[in-house]
């Protein structure tokens, strides 16, 4: 049995070769060990589920949860330079298997000075590494994306873009749009559009210009027979679960199943990335009815991959909160003499008698807010509220009546939280590998990636170095004269002139338009470029 840093691998003869040849364009063939029974990696990612939402979420179900029968580890979660991580670069380990900085997206951290982490070689600040996705796409797989948030939000994003800040949506979402990903599902819909850009750009229709088909309902997306299939069903994030109007959003399950459906039709197999965003979202606003909510979503989602990888034996699925958050507990401040006596009852039965998430019962409240007790007495089942509570929701300012509601219910039903922000301890790691392949014990969220690049034979390291050459060098090592702003690079040699649109695939020699297999990134400092380009000029 070989054991590499928790993973346990069992294989049989027939199944296991000893490499697989990786050619990246442009580049040299790389020997890379791969089992050959695993096409497909589906990896799920309920942003900050704490572990103590899985339980509260098992005991309002009534019965197990598909992620209990794929435990088999836990995660370390800390980011380059702090123990408790942000979204982006807790993304970014699992995307690109290497930890990075609060908010950098894809790219590298500028410091690394958590225990263990090796100093930042001189000029990779910010730096562009390829992800899993990409190197995926290069292998010939298909590659999709699905998130609640808005498609460009942290986690989606690590997977499809590179920019040390997770707020340049612009920057994030023009990458997506050129990255050659084959299926993105979710919301963010307003940020596609020239009012919602500072750019001014119609993404949208750059979108449909590639091919895809892009749809806005449920109909649509049932309906569409396209491979290649962009849907966003909502301006910014989509609803939580308990909320949602099923004629105008599908449910995380629903595109999951679609997405496969979608992918699985490449015989060389597909890398899918799935995320439950807004378990974090309520985590935040400390609201338990938003957790149970998508918690049970992000489950009925897990269910359609398992049950998929179940069936064909050559899929892996693996499942792991990027970090926790709230500081959920079963239990609270007023169960500290009584937490032994205190009944089931009493924490599940208030949070039964919820009808939405704090976030949907804002839309329950009229302009003046003058109904605050009828419209908590029928979507909560609370009728005892203070004057205090009432003036509490009154005052919430608007989009954040969540966070006034949900410590309410949260008193009644003995939830305890610790903070409104992210946490640091380790998450459970959840997996599936039809051959037994899977990882054990505490790993770190930079091995989550190693273990899905190790099944799928893929090298990130030889990718990065073939989708992210250093551009101005390299072209002026060739002789050619280089010039950017933050919108194209132009470099000319003799005769020849070649444009290099920012955070496109698109290199315009001469006049003439060729695609790239990467996007050409803008890190705020330098310019990258795939080697693809470099090769242009000659």
């Amino acid at each position: 049995m070989l054991k590499c840093w928790g993973i346990h691998t069992k294989k049989s003869v027939a199944a296991l070769v000893a490499t697989m040849m990786l050619t990246v364009s442009g580049g040299t063939a790389m020997a890379v060990e791969k089992d050959t029974s695993i096409k497909n990696v589906i990896i799920l990612i309920p942003d900050g589920m704490a572990n103590d939402a899985t339980a509260l979420a098992r005991w309002y179900k009534g019965s197990s949860l598909t992620l209990d029968s794929m435990a088999s580890g836990m995660v370390r979660t800390h980011s380059a330079d702090a123990p408790i991580a942000d979204s982006a670069p807790a993304g970014t380990a699992f995307a690109t298997g290497h930890k990075s900085h609060t908010g950098y997206v894809g790219v590298l951290p500028d410091e690394a000075t958590m225990p263990g982490q090796q100093p930042i070689a001189a000029g990779d600040a910010k730096k562009p590494v390829a992800s899993i996705l990409e190197a995926s796409k290069l292998a010939g797989k298909s590659t999709g994306i699905i998130a609640t948030s808005e498609i460009m939000h942290a986690t989606p994003a690590d997977f499809t873009a590179h920019y040390p800040d997770r707020k340049n949506y612009d920057a994030l979402s023009m990458q997506q749009a050129y990255n050659g990903v084959d299926v993105v599902l979710g919301g963010g819909g307003k940020f596609l559009e020239p009012a919602g850009r500072k750019d001014g750009q119609d993404i949208i229709a750059q979108i449909k210009d590639q091919g895809y088909d892009f749809v806005t309902t449920p109909e649509g997306l049932k309906n569409s027979t396209s491979n290649k299939l962009w849907g966003s069903f909502s301006p910014e994030a989509l609803a939580y679960n308990l909320d949602r109007d099923a004629s105008k959003e599908p449910s995380l399950a629903e595109m999951t199943t679609k997405a496969i459906d979608v992918l699985s039709k490449n015989d060389k197999g597909f890398f899918l990335m799935v995320e439950g965003s807004k378990v974090d979202w309520a985590a935040h606003a400390n609201d338990p009815t938003g957790i149970i909510s998508d918690v049970l979503s992000f489950d009925d989602a897990v269910k359609v991959a398992l049950d998929y990888a179940k069936q064909n034996q050559n899929t892996v699925v693996v499942a792991v909160t990027d970090h926790g958050n709230g500081g959920l507990t079963i239990g609270s401040s007023d169960t500290t003499s009584n937490y032994d006596k205190t009944p089931l009852a009493s924490f599940i039965d208030p949070l039964k008698k919820a009808k939405l998430t704090g976030e949907g019962l804002e839309a329950k409240l009229n302009a003046d807010r003058s109904n605050i007790k009828e419209v908590l007495s029928t979507y909560f089942g609370i009728t005892d509220l203070t004057d205090e509570e009432v003036k509490t929701i009154k005052n919430a300012k608007e989009g954040s009546v969540n966070y006034a509601v949900g410590p309410m219910i949260s008193k009644r039903a003995n939830i305890g939280w610790t903070t409104g922000g992210h946490t640091g301890g380790d998450v459970v790691l959840y997996t599936y590998a039809p051959n037994g392949d899977r990882p054990s014990g505490v790993i770190d969220n930079t091995d989550v990636n190693k273990y899905m690049t190790r099944v799928l034979g893929l090298d990130l390291d030889t990718v990065s170095k073939q989708l992210f050459v250093p551009a101005k060098a390299a072209f002026e090592a060739k002789g050619a004269k280089f010039t950017a702003d933050t919108k194209v690079i132009t470099v000319t040699k003799g005769s020849n002139k070649l444009e290099l649109p920012v955070y496109k695939n698109i290199a315009t020699l001469n006049g003439k338009n060729s695609t790239l297999n990467g996007v050409v990134v803008f890190n705020g400092v330098d310019y990258f470029v795939p080697q693809q380009a470099i090769d242009l000029i000659q």
